[in-house]
């Protein structure tokens, strides 16, 4: 309610200033803990989630507030994405939001402070609980982007709930050619053997913008590789049809445009893994029944972060409720009971 007030004077100022805004305005939320375990609870990749609805990555690149998202009533946050070194990102304006289509184009280029500020950030939370998973990246300028990865691995698995490797992102330029097989092997390789055998699961995070032979290769070497669960999906360099006048900016479409595409990667590689590991769903997800079909269709985790752009901070809790509802109304008794049923 307050949110809806105060939205049309947010929207007056630049995106990337509004985010800004937020997430200063987090910081300073009393910290409350992390959500109760409660009817939603669900095992996934050795995690006790309290809820399966998650912040993706993308809003606390930096981790400066893990804590109180998980306070706004997500069952998880994910931070990130972080590169080895600080790198400014690509020029703004590089944040758009498209009202008109409840969508936003980004074009950030791993912007972050680097690990060692997000190290010493997340080393001093540590201990206050709560799923809190580290999504890593490498350096646009790296001569070895793999080694990146695993130098990401060694220097964040010990406070990862999870690690996600983000080879998905439209805005490091070459980045997606790591989706390819024979890349892909190499970097899950490095990354293994990186993490070490009690290190925290390893989640992929992978692009709507796939052909059914990479979503074949990408699901075979998942399983193979044994990985926590897929992200399934980042953002879209597709450009469906669009109301906004920003619609022709270059970056990666996300919001209500990317629902169909990402539900519909979602189902793919459900069909490819069968089943035998762990989807996340994201894209497009805004309400409780756009959560709910992600986890019929396969989804045992779900995240968001555009919608709560226009619908603000208790998005969260909104859906939570929600979902608990429609889990009910359809007779499960639990989310992991539910996924993969439709």
């Amino acid at each position: 309610m307050i949110y809806s007030l105060l939205r049309p004077l947010i929207f007056r100022l630049d995106a990337e200033d509004a985010h800004r805004l937020a997430l200063l305005a987090l910081s300073f939320s009393p910290a409350s803990g992390p959500a109760p375990a409660g009817p939603l609870a669900t095992r996934v990749a050795g995690l006790d989630f309290p809820n399966p609805l998650g912040m993706a990555a993308g809003f606390d690149k930096d981790g400066e507030v893990p804590d109180a998202l998980l306070g706004l009533g997500f069952g998880f946050a994910e931070v990130g994405s972080l590169t080895p070194l600080p790198q400014p990102g690509n020029p703004r304006p590089r944040l758009f939001r498209l009202a008109e289509d409840q969508a936003v184009i980004n074009r950030m280029g791993f912007n972050n402070g680097g690990a060692a500020l997000a190290f010493e950030r997340l080393s001093a939370r540590k201990e206050r609980g709560g799923i809190v998973g580290i999504n890593i990246g490498a350096n646009k300028d790296s001569a070895n982007r793999i080694d990146d990865y695993a130098v990401m691995t060694r220097r964040m698995a010990p406070l990862a709930s999870y690690l996600a490797v983000n080879i998905s992102s439209p805005n490091t330029p070459g980045l997606r050619a790591l989706q390819d097989e024979g890349a892909l092997i190499e970097l899950l390789d490095a990354v293994m053997a990186a993490r070490g055998e009690q290190g925290p699961p390893v989640f992929l995070k992978v692009a709507p913008d796939l052909e059914p032979a990479d979503i074949t290769a990408i699901a075979r070497i998942a399983m193979d590789k044994q990985l926590g669960a897929l992200i399934v999906s980042n953002t879209t360099i597709a450009r469906p049809p669009l109301a906004s006048p920003h619609a022709e900016e270059t970056g990666g479409l996300s919001g209500a445009p990317l629902r169909d595409a990402a539900l519909a990667r979602l189902r793919d590689f459900r069909r490819e893994t069968g089943g035998a590991l762990p989807l996340v769903g994201v894209g497009g997800i805004a309400t409780a029944h756009d959560a709910w079909e992600r986890i019929r269709a396969g989804a045992s985790l779900v995240q968001l972060y555009s919608a709560m752009v226009y619908r603000g901070p208790g998005i969260a809790r909104e859906i939570v409720s929600e979902l608990e509802h429609l889990m009910r109304r359809d007779g499960f008794s639990s989310i992991a009971e539910a996924v993969g049923t439709a």
